[in-house]
């Protein structure tokens, strides 16, 4: 019986650093973030999922992703916009976390037409 209880408790510690690393990584993604093209996003919680804001440059205001979901550790998919791109077109998003810096990718036409850029942590 205490061998069972034993057990448990370690597999319910287990999981719940397990839970505690999935929030801290995702707390990380939040923040300010450096463009290639010097301009800032702020990235965020929203509605359980992350969402990016352009907040600075010609730009500013412009929602570049709003609550994509985790599909991982580190790692949230979902539709975005391009700043380039006309506000009507839609892309297939992947946003990858670590080492200060996030990777956003966005890929169109089945994943034949991508553009990528990686933001730097301004915090």
């Amino acid at each position: 019986m205490t061998k069972r209880i034993l057990a448990t408790s370690a597999a319910l510690a287990m999981l719940a650093s397990l839970g505690f690393t999935s929030a801290a990584s995702a707390e990380g993604a939040y923040g300010e973030w450096l463009r290639p093209d010097g301009t800032i996003a702020m990235t965020s919680e929203c509605d359980g999922g992350l969402c990016g804001e352009i907040i600075s440059g010609e730009q500013t205001g412009m929602v570049m992703f709003q609550s994509i979901k985790s599909s991982g550790d580190n790692e949230w998919k979902g539709d975005m916009k391009h700043p380039d791109m006309p506000a009507f077109m839609t892309f297939n998003g992947t946003i990858t976390h670590g080492d200060g810096e996030l990777m956003v990718e966005g890929c169109a036409v089945g994943g034949s037409m991508c553009d990528a850029e990686t933001w730097v942590s301004l915090e």
